[in-house]
């Protein structure tokens, strides 16, 4: 196992950390609460055996149950000899004292008497105002870390740049940051500038994400074409752990084989290590991607508001991610999940405004049914 620096902290985490969040379960439900309890112990265990030392999980993950099986997992011995991640719920915090309550439940389901890292979950612009701040959280943060029961306090983030920006110089508190990041992911959210921007400031970055939630592990024809052999898999982490910002890499593994194989790949990364001929395969593979976009939606939000109350740059997001990454299944989770009914595009009543507002000149209410259509 490789192992890294971790932002000004005097400890080394793994190159490759183990993520919670796609558990073994005993059914085909996602994000199922029903785990394998067995088989993720397993799993869990053969990763800190040969060398992973950094565990990620959360509140909400596996329906609440993956901090109790992380839990039971490190048992015997093993908590010793790992770090602990997991969250809190920022989006259920509706008063000050929900940061005590939460903190003091996590300790009990993972059967520890620390946190080793405490982050405040999928933070953007508006919950970092709205939950943390109007709500006094930082101040109980600050309590924690002076009573032990957590020891190092950071955030991990969903939004675009601005917010991270925000967040980051927010607080002098945080050590640590997780930003979602891959080949395909540079310039979105908080993307290579927040990289470095955390790491300037002596944050250490965790990376979740890696693989797109796997959408570029699998691939169209059109891709492994050009991959000719090449792991598309082992392509996407030395991407990733080629940067030497980079302190851990999270991974969410669903089965031993895939533990296996990310254990091989972490073994052998290094920072630095892909060479020219490796990034001029990456901007090829993303290239193609990229052709695959049918709306050309730049996001400039000109379109926005909708009359209407429909999110325009969402939906054609979600339409597009589709098409990108041939995966209708997840675009549609999505679509209806992240997403509240009169903001998607079937609320659309044709009345032409974002057209006419609209810099590359789409015809908004046509793709807006075809959105409908395909996701709806």
């Amino acid at each position: 196992m490789q192992y890294r620096n971790f932002g000004k902290l005097d400890w080394k985490p793994s190159a490759l950390g183990f993520g919670c969040m796609r558990l073994p379960a005993l059914d085909t439900q996602r994000g199922s609460p029903n785990i394998n309890q067995p088989e993720a112990i397993r799993m869990i265990r053969h990763a800190i055996d040969n060398g992973v030392n950094y565990c990620d999980t959360a509140w909400p993950y596996h329906g609440g149950n993956s901090e109790r099986v992380l839990g039971a997992a490190l048992l015997d011995g093993y908590r010793d000899r790992v770090r602990i991640a997991t969250k809190l719920p920022t989006w259920l915090v509706q008063s000050s004292e929900d940061f005590d309550r939460f903190l003091n439940e996590q300790l009990v389901k993972l059967q520890t008497d620390h946190i080793d890292f405490y982050l405040l979950h999928s933070l953007g612009g508006a919950i970092w105002r709205n939950n943390i701040l109007a709500h006094g959280i930082l101040d109980k943060a600050e309590r924690a870390l002076a009573d032990g029961r957590i020891r190092n306090l950071g955030f991990s983030f969903h939004d675009e740049y601005p917010a991270f920006e925000e967040i980051l110089n927010g607080s002098d508190l945080f050590t640590f940051c997780q930003i979602q990041l891959n080949y395909m992911d540079t310039e979105h959210q908080a993307g290579l500038r927040g990289l470095h921007a955390a790491a300037d400031m002596g944050l250490a970055v965790v990376i979740m994400e890696p693989l797109m939630g796997g959408r570029i592990a699998s691939h169209p024809p059109a891709i492994g074409e050009i991959l000719a052999g090449r792991s598309p898999i082992e392509l996407a982490l030395d991407w990733v752990w080629s940067l030497p910002e980079v302190s851990v890499v999270l991974s969410g593994m669903s089965n031993f084989a895939q533990v296996e194989e990310n254990l091989r790949l972490a073994d052998a990364s290094r920072p630095g290590k892909l060479t020219p001929a490796d990034y001029d395969l990456v901007e090829r593979v993303r290239k193609e991607y990229r052709s695959r976009i049918q709306i050309p939606c730049s996001k400039c939000g000109y379109c926005m508001p909708c009359p209407n109350g429909i999110d325009i740059p969402l939906n054609f997001d979600f339409y597009n991610y589709a098409h990108t990454y041939d995966d209708l299944g997840s675009a549609r989770y999505r679509y209806s999940f992240f997403m509240k009914e009169g903001q998607r595009a079937g609320a659309c009543i044709d009345c032409g405004i974002c057209a006419d507002l609209c810099p590359q000149h789409i015809p908004i209410p046509e793709w807006m049914k075809k959105v409908q259509a395909t996701l709806g």
